[in-house]
């Protein structure tokens, strides 16, 4: 169990090892309401928890990666699902005929 200590103002810290369970950050919005064990914190992400994958700092730099190539003209179009499958498929085929060692 973690503890803290009420500051002026109703400030309060929470605990590292509960900021980092709940994913919390500095400007977080945290509903705070009273129930019958207690006060219970829940935390309001603007962003929804299934997509919050996506702002993963790793996640944003391939994100970053992706839009300069596209700015610089690194990319490629294709007309059709199974066109690009086909392009993904004639790139595997050599890899495969490599002798095993």
């Amino acid at each position: 169990m973690a503890r803290t200590t009420l500051r002026a103002k109703g400030q309060l810290t929470l605990p590292e090892e509960i900021r980092s369970a709940a994913r919390l950050e500095e400007g977080d919005l945290l509903d705070a309401e009273i129930t019958a064990d207690g006060i219970l914190l829940r935390p309001r992400k603007l962003i929804d928890a299934t997509q919050a994958w996506f702002w993963e700092p790793g996640w944003q730099a391939g994100e970053r990666e992706a839009d300069a190539d596209r700015s610089a003209g690194r990319i490629e179009s294709f007309e059709s699902g199974n066109a690009f499958v086909a392009e993904l498929r004639s790139i595997a085929e050599p890899a495969r005929r490599r002798p095993r060692r």
